[in-house]
């Protein structure tokens, strides 16, 4: 059963408004409050964009991106820096 794309765009606001409050309340720059916070609002983000293609079969603009995804961009940077043998 999927969830009313409404009910998930409240929770995403929802996740937003929060890591803004830890964000502006942190206590240092490894709060583990902006870190959960952070992870609520990617959760929340990719609820709600399965929500809506579910519903409407479209998606938003956006992409959450891990810490994979900028590894595989830097092996791919490196890999088009290399010459190739001859």
């Amino acid at each position: 059963m999927s969830i009313d794309p409404r009910v998930a765009l409240e929770a995403l606001v929802s996740a937003f408004q929060e890591h803004l409050a830890a964000a502006t309340g942190k206590r240092d720059d490894d709060d583990p409050a902006v870190e959960a916070a952070f992870f609520s609002v990617a959760d929340a983000f990719e609820a709600y964009e399965d929500a809506l293609y579910a519903a409407t079969g479209e998606f938003t603009p956006l992409d959450v991106y891990d810490d994979d995804d900028d590894e595989d961009e830097d092996t791919l940077e490196d890999e088009d820096d290399l010459e190739p043998i001859t």
